[in-house]
């Protein structure tokens, strides 16, 4: 045997030389910078832009229903100040920030956010938009960078701040025209591209947007210092906004406001240190959406803040249903791996991190048990004892999650073979909620019984679980479940409700149920009201299993009931049977 020193790594041929650091393109040295050795001990004012960068950067826009359950999920979750659109720029965005005031859904406590560029037509098409809104800001911008002036407009330094200095008088005098007393008027400005400008000109148009607006006690102005691109490491952002927070004029009465972005993957950890150095506010979005790489992920900076003892002044005590509204609005998926909210965060796959969360709970059981014994409550009891946890930075339960260690050391391989062999041998494509859970099953029973799990033996397991016995005889397994349902019709549509007959067993009993709903699925759900059942859909998927004349489909429906999250599974010819099947399939499992 032998010891040696790994092999070198070797050139990689790629062009690295055709890239300049930015620190050589920026000045942004600040040797007595202070920001190391700070704290963050509460939380920064948020903005939510979801409805405004968020939403200008996916593929298929939010419609108005979307963009609603989005404005009215952050108004829930505690958001005092929300970014909703650019209304100058379209019809489409102009008639969604109008609805808000027409539908009077704005809190008197929440401040509307709108954006606009430096152009007459634009500020005033903007001003109209929150006429009648009680708290409203108008959030300036424009580009200052060399970049952008020697190459997009063409413009030298006089014309760019003269730029910032006009736009912010045409907004003064069209706020003065058309709001009333009524409306708590509120100004923002962004020197875009602020990274990549000249700190010195930066501060010197910000002085002169100051100068026309007058910031004093009771006229606050907000500065906006984006990473319109992240271009360097998180500390040298932070330099820079210190600097700026020290040269500012009117300090007190400046916020000066944080816009990150994730271009190069480190957005959090540049906001995090921006607070230290002087931001007082962070813009971003629910999970990372935005343009490129996205906004920065304020769940992520507000759960960050939670995990260190600092009230992030946010309700996400319920991640998922946050998760479910954002991914249903925006078409897109939470990636599995995202920090404190993805769906495989809290599951171990390593049989030693298992070991350890485990013995970690059984500690910490012994430490709350204690403080029970010394007269505190359950919930006291609970609070007295610091979160300290092998691998495991929050208590899932403060998020409205669940921990559950998985069984098999490969768990990973576990459930992606599961499914696996369920598309391939039957054709089921299942939800990933619905992998993960079936994969759970599937581990206790290798654990129970040992040995390995054929294609066979899978759907056996499955059938047992999800589906009433007599739709699978194959499997040769017993009946199961309280529900069967025998047949259901939809006996008439009046405008957008349904109404539906339902023939049930219940526990052997016959029924002859009716009941109407906003579609078949929420009818049907109305129906089982009927027999003392009270489930909330919660998240539904179906496909085709086959095609022709004998096709029959799947459904897959995840459901709450009785503070349980199950999930229930249909197949039949009929696509709507198929889902009712899978709503009494998780009913049954409840009450099992």
């Amino acid at each position: 045997m032998r010891t040696a020193r790994p092999a070198p790594q070797q050139p990689s041929g790629m062009p690295f030389g055709k890239y300049v650091p930015f620190i050589d393109t920026v000045a942004t040295d600040l040797p007595d910078r202070t920001w190391p050795s700070k704290r963050i001990t509460q939380a920064p004012r948020w903005l939510s832009t979801d409805l405004r960068d968020g939403n200008q950067s996916l593929i298929e826009p939010m419609d108005p229903t979307a963009k609603r359950a989005i404005f009215d999920l952050l108004v829930s979750m505690g958001f005092k100040e929300i970014e909703v659109g650019f209304p100058a720029a379209s019809q489409t965005d102009y008639d969604f920030v109008r609805s808000l005031v027409d539908d009077d859904a704005i809190p008197e406590d929440v401040t509307i956010s709108v954006l606009t560029q430096s152009r007459s037509e634009l500020i005033d098409r903007t001003l109209d938009a929150v006429v009648g809104m009680p708290r409203a800001t108008v959030h300036l911008y424009n580009a200052l960078a060399p970049l952008f002036r020697d190459i997009v407009f063409r413009m030298g330094k006089d014309d760019i701040r003269e730029l910032a200095v006009d736009g912010t008088r045409m907004i003064m005098a069209r706020a003065e025209k058309v709001l009333t007393e009524d409306t708590i008027f509120g100004f923002e400005y962004s020197p875009e591209i602020f990274v990549d400008t000249e700190r010195e000109y930066s501060l010197e148009v910000c002085r002169a947007v100051m100068g026309v607006w007058q910031p004093d006690e009771d006229r606050e102005i907000i500065l906006n210092l984006p990473a319109t691109v992240e271009r360097a490491t998180p500390n040298v952002y932070a330099d820079q906004i210190e600097w700026m927070s020290r040269n500012l004029p009117h300090r007190e009465h400046v916020c000066l406001s944080l816009h990150n972005h994730n271009d190069r993957g480190s957005g959090v950890a540049a906001a995090e240190l921006g607070l230290l150095a002087g931001g007082e506010r962070v813009e971003g979005c629910l999970f990372g959406h935005g343009e490129r790489t996205g906004n920065v992920d304020l769940v992520t900076l507000a759960l960050n803040l939670f995990s260190q003892g600092v009230d992030p002044m946010l309700n996400i005590s319920d991640i998922d249903q946050v998760r479910r509204i954002v991914e249903r609005s925006t078409q897109m998926d939470v990636p599995p791996r995202t920090p404190y909210v993805g769906e495989l965060v809290y599951t171990s796959f390593s049989g030693s991190h298992q070991d350890a969360i485990k013995k970690g709970f059984t500690a910490r059981a012994a430490e709350v048990e204690a403080k029970k014994a010394e007269g505190l409550d359950s919930e006291a009891a609970e609070l007295a004892v610091p979160w300290s946890m092998p691998y495991l930075p929050i208590d899932p339960h403060d998020v409205g999650r669940s921990y559950e260690a998985v069984v098999r050391v490969n768990s990973q391989s576990g459930k992606g073979g599961v499914a696996y062999l369920l598309k391939t041998m039957r054709n089921l494509d299942l939800p990933r909620r619905l992998q993960i859970e079936f994969s759970r099953i599937v581990q206790r029973h290798t654990d129970t019984y040992g040995g390995e799990v054929d294609g066979a033996r899978l759907w056996s397991i499955f059938s047992d679980e999800y589906l009433p016995a007599a739709s699978v005889p194959e499997a040769e397994i017993a009946p199961w479940g309280r529900f069967e349902l025998q047949a259901a019709t939809l006996t008439s549509t009046h405008g957008e409700d349904s109404v539906l007959t339902v023939t049930l067993l219940d526990n052997g009993e016959k029924k002859l149920l009716t009941a109407a709903g906003n579609g078949p699925l929420d009818a049907f759900v109305a129906a089982l009201e009927d027999t003392g059942v009270n489930v909330r859909i919660l998240d539904y998927a179906e496909h085709a299993l086959s095609e022709g004349r004998d096709a029959r489909a799947a459904s897959y429906v995840e459901c709450e009931m009785g503070g349980q999250v199950l999930w229930g599974v249909g197949i039949d010819p009929s696509i709507a049977t198929a889902s009712f099947k899978a709503v009494i399939s998780a009913v049954n499992r409840a009450l099992r």
